[in-house]
C-alpha cells in the first residue's frame, strides 16, 4: 500500500484516482549502477520517478559509444512514447543513484489519459518537453561545437533558485556521464570545464559544479548563434 496523498507532477487528482493509484501502483527500487526499467517492462508498465536519477541511453557496441537521450529525476515519467503507440522502445537505462520509482499498469495509465483531465494536464505538456529535448539534442549535435553544447547543457540544468547556482540533475555526475549527454568523450569535457573554470565562469570541487558567472556563460553561448 503506497498511501500516496498526492502524486507529483500531477496536481488536482481526485481522491478516487489517488485511491486507485494506491491500489494498482507498486514501488520499485534500483541500486546505483544497476539497470533500471527495460523495454519489456515499459510494454506493460508506466513509471514515475520518485527518488534518484535514471539515465536513458542508446549504446553502439561496435564503437563502444553511448548517447544519453534523457536524464530522469524526481517527477519525471517513463516511457511516454510506449504509452501512446504501444511499440517497443529500444533504449537502455541505468540508475545513477539509488532510485525509487512508482510502477503503474500501462493500460490503467491509458485509461486515465482518456478520462482524467488532471492527469492530461501533466502528461501531455511533459511529453512535448521530452520531444523538444530530443529535437534540441539532434540539432545541437549537428550545429554546435562541444564547448557550446556543454554550456547549453549546464545552463539548461542550472538551479537559479539556489544561491550557489548548482546544476540540478548534473550535480555530482562523473564527467563521462556529462560527455554522453552531449555526444563526446570525457577528456573533451574535462578540457572545456577547466577552461570555464579558468575564465571564472565555473567552480569545480570534487566533481561538484557550480556556475559563478551566468551572464558571462550566456554571452559565450550567444556568440555561437
Amino acid at each position: 500500500m503506497l498511501h500516496l496523498k498526492k502524486l507529483e507532477p500531477f496536481e488536482g487528482l481526485g481522491e478516487k484516482l489517488i485511491e486507485e493509484i494506491n491500489r494498482v501502483g507498486k514501488i520499485r527500487e534500483y541500486d546505483k549502477g544497476s539497470p533500471a526499467m527495460d523495454a519489456d517492462d515499459t510494454l506493460k508498465y508506466f513509471y514515475i520517478i520518485l527518488e534518484g536519477r535514471i539515465k536513458v541511453y542508446r549504446y553502439n557496441p561496435q564503437n563502444n559509444r553511448e548517447q544519453t537521450l534523457y536524464l530522469l529525476g524526481p517527477r519525471d515519467m517513463f516511457d511516454v512514447l510506449t504509452v501512446l503507440d504501444g511499440q517497443r522502445h529500444e533504449v537502455m537505462t541505468e540508475a545513477l543513484d539509488d532510485a525509487k520509482v512508482l510502477e503503474l499498469p500501462i493500460e490503467k495509465v491509458r485509461e486515465w489519459i482518456d478520462e482524467n483531465p488532471a492527469f492530461n494536464r501533466a502528461f501531455f505538456p511533459y511529453m512535448a518537453r521530452q520531444m523538444r529535448q530530443v529535437e534540441e539534442l539532434a540539432s545541437d549535435l549537428s550545429l554546435y561545437d562541444t564547448s557550446t553544447r556543454l554550456m547549453k547543457l549546464l545552463l539548461k540544468n542550472l538551479d537559479l533558485s539556489s544561491p550557489v547556482k548548482h546544476l540540478g540533475l548534473l550535480h555530482n555526475l562523473p564527467h563521462e556521464e556529462i560527455a554522453s549527454m552531449i555526444g563526446t568523450v570525457r577528456h573533451v569535457v574535462n578540457r572545456h570545464l577547466q577552461q570555464l573554470k579558468k575564465e571564472g565562469i565555473l567552480n569545480i570541487e570534487r566533481k561538484k559544479l557550480a556556475v559563478n558567472n551566468v551572464k558571462k556563460m550566456l554571452e559565450k553561448v550567444e556568440q555561437e548563434y
